[in-house]
């Protein structure tokens, strides 16, 4: 790692340091200004490339039962500027390497009426505009409650929009494109049916928030480093065209409760005149602390399998009886209860996967509703509902452990909270020391319905606390953590990274669910994946869910080369073969692609990006010389084109082909694919239709001359 740290204090008069303080990239390309109003109140604003990206916006804070709060009457006390340059290379991610090279502007605040000083930290890098708040040890600052975070983001014009609804509870909703000012109109069918739902404002959206200019910008506001805060949403002033930050309430209806010294989460701003570039940005990453767990040997990528699409789709249930209308822990007979005979988590059925997952080379295997608590499990404001160690008299913990062992796959665990936040931290210590005990070394959590304590919401400061404390508590264990329902991630993989993934989107399991639009893959890596990976679950081959549950008309919108290119375009080290295993060995050529893919990656291109109609992503595979191809396209029909140039020169390739047939269709004939192989170079084309719902999927293996005869040269 080579790291350049160059720092100069500057030290003038209130008069000089009155006027507009600029700072700019270190390309020059993106470029920041602070500056106070007459009365006090700060401003910011951006440009990129000479081009306005947000207008001057208000900063500041209004602080609970204090009529000064932190809005105005400041002066420029001190500024400070530094540049900074590191590489540094992530535990698993995108590319092998990452740059962190940025300037930095820290302006120090005094509030005249109050003595009060407040820091705003600016930070300019090549692709956007990182900055947060800090409040340093004063005598006249101690504990604060913000009853409301003031940031503004004042928008240069009606932006087309790519967002879901504000909402303190969820971020399973599918993505609405539209102008700003028709937010308001279409907000309310925007807002789809979940367990648990919040909703705060007509115009009020959720981070990660693409926005396209009509003269060629994209924009991507979010916030990163989301560490005892809650989270942010935007509320539109549909009039100025402004977004100001909305956190997320406690039950009381405050906001955050702080401390001097303490900041917040760092405001990002990523823009670029190419939609690629936002899907490249690792300012979100860049901006959050290094690592902070000293030997990282244990975290690794993992493709898995489960007992869990079944139970989503309606076939199988979590719970093992129909006899208890309520269940209460250590009192309820579960060894003469009456099994239901659909219950998933059985030991014959789990062995049948870890069959399949040894076969076919996955890692391990996830199983959902092994534990001792479904039958009551949702909606009954319960606080103890699970103990996280007690199994399902059909699942026999031992006896499924030492098959596993030898078989080679390791066991995912399942802990489903029900959002009963205080129980599962009861319970963390025994759980994750029953984990190291019976070989799990990853953990799928999930918070499903409403908060308890009562009234909290999943996104607020309490919540944010416990997501990070059950993060750190895992790597005590060495436990990976696949969180879903958690808060949306804002790079904190890059200081932890054994949260291996998240959920905090509407992943696969919508599609059994009445499902999602086409395009929904086309828009998710360029709002949901910009603080980290999701746990998306792909790979579905069939897409009539009613010929796995006839009680289920669900239709997957989907067609299976875009099932296979998710897998290379949905970045993340943990990654799912989603369907059931019949329907895998019903297509044995296209199963194939999700056995090959890499999961941990060297370099990774954006080879064409439009949010909402199609993205093309190539990756290296760390550690070897392989490149996958991932195409996946919206509602149009199109035609990519994509050169090889990516490849080493004087070398030859195998690439194998799995495309939409010419007649596919996500809705009229999803199942239609072709595979071809064809040798390729460095100078190699390829023109690929995609269909509706489609796209492609490619490996590409370096080969020699003996294994690529009579194949066709592209």
């Amino acid at each position: 790692m080579k790291q350049l740290l160059m720092l100069s204090c500057l030290w003038l008069s209130c008069t000089a340091l009155a006027v507009a303080q600029k700072i700019a990239s270190p390309n020059g390309e993106v470029q920041m200004q602070f500056e106070l109003l007459k009365d006090g109140t700060p401003t910011y604003s951006l440009s990129y490339k000479g081009k306005p990206v947000v207008k001057s916006s208000k900063l500041g804070f209004k602080i609970k039962d204090d009529e000064n709060s932190l809005l105005n009457d400041f002066e420029v006390i001190e500024r400070e500027e530094s540049t900074f340059d590191e590489s540094w290379e992530p535990v698993w991610g995108e590319e092998s390497e990452i740059q962190n090279t940025y300037n930095e502007l820290a302006v120090v605040l005094n509030q005249k009426p109050t003595s009060r000083e407040m820091i705003i930290r600016f930070r300019v890098f090549n692709d956007g505009l990182g900055f947060r708040y800090e409040f340093p040890q004063q005598e006249n600052l101690g504990h604060f409650i913000v009853e409301d975070e003031k940031t503004q983001f004042a928008m240069t014009g009606d932006h087309t929009a790519f967002w879901i609804p504000g909402d303190y509870d969820t971020q399973e909703y599918d993505y609405t494109e539209s102008k700003l000012s028709e937010i308001r109109g279409l907000m309310a069918n925007s807002i789809t049916d979940n367990l648990s739902q919040t909703s705060f404002s007509d115009t009020g959206v959720q981070t990660s928030l693409l926005l396209r200019t009509d003269d060629g910008l994209y924009i991507n506001l979010h916030e990163a480093a989301l560490l005892d805060y809650p989270a942010m949403h935007l509320d539109l002033d549909d009039e100025n065209m402004t977004f100001e930050s909305w956190l997320t309430p406690d039950v009381t209806g405050n906001k955050a409760y702080m401390i001097a010294p303490g900041k917040t989460p760092w405001r990002t701003i990523i823009v670029s005149d190419d939609a690629r570039d936002i899907l490249a940005s690792r300012m979100t990453y860049n901006l959050n602390d290094p690592v902070a767990i000293d030997d990282t040997s244990w975290i690794r990528p993992v493709k898995y399998v489960g007992v869990w699409w079944e139970m989503i789709t309606g076939k199988s249930s979590w719970h093992y009886t129909n006899d208890f209308p309520a269940v209460k822990l250590g009192e309820t007979d579960f060894e003469n209860a009456t099994p239901n005979d659909t219950h998933g988590a059985t030991t014959r059925n789990v062995k049948r996967y870890i069959d399949f997952a040894a076969k076919h080379g996955f890692d391990g295997v996830l199983v959902e509703g092994w534990n001792i608590g479904w039958e009551d499990w949702f909606g009954n404001s319960k606080d103890y509902v699970f103990d996280f160690m007690t199994p399902y008299p059909d699942f026999d913990l031992e006896e499924i452990r030492d098959y596993a062992k030898s078989k080679g796959v390791e066991m995912i665990m399942h802990h489903e909270t029900s959002s009963s936040v205080r129980n599962y931290e009861r319970h963390l210590d025994s759980a994750y020391q029953f984990m190291k005990d019976h070989g799990y070394n990853a953990v799928k959590s999930g918070y499903v319905g409403d908060i308890l304590p009562r009234g909290e919401n999943h996104y607020s400061q309490w919540l944010v606390d416990h997501y990070q404390y059950a993060i750190e508590k895992a790597a005590d264990y060495e436990i990976m953590v696949n969180a879903h329902e958690a808060v949306r991630p804002t790079g904190i993989a890059r200081t932890w990274p054994n949260l291996i993934a998240n959920e905090s989107a509407r992943g696969t399991e919508y599609q059994a669910f009445g499902g999602s639009k086409p395009n929904h893959v086309t828009v998710l890596p360029f709002t949901r994946l910009i603080g980290g990976p999701m746990d998306y679950t792909p790979g579905i081959f069939e897409m009539d869910i009613s010929k796995v549950n006839p009680e289920n008309d669900s239709w997957v919108n989907s067609t299976i080369a875009n099932q296979l290119a998710l897998y290379v375009t949905m970045y993340s080290p943990l990654q799912m073969a989603a369907d059931l295993p019949e329907n895998y060995e019903r297509f044995p050529d296209a199963f194939q692609f999700i056995k090959d893919v890499g999961m941990d990656w060297q370099k990774s291109l954006y080879l064409e990006a439009e949010p909402g109609d199609y993205i093309t992503i190539a990756r290296k595979e760390k550690g070897t010389n392989d490149w996958f191809v991932g195409n996946v396209n919206g509602e149009t029909p199109r035609t990519s084109k994509i050169k090889f140039d990516f490849l080493d020169a004087g070398k030859t390739y195998i690439a194998t082909i799995y495309s939409d047939a010419k007649n596919a269709h996500y809705k009229d004939n999803p199942q239609a694919y072709e595979i071809k192989k064809v040798v390729v170079n460095n100078k190699s084309k390829l023109s690929q239709r995609s269909a509706a719902g489609g796209g492609y999927a490619i490996s590409i293996m370096e080969a020699d001359k003996s294994e690529t005869r009579g194949l066709r040269k592209l």
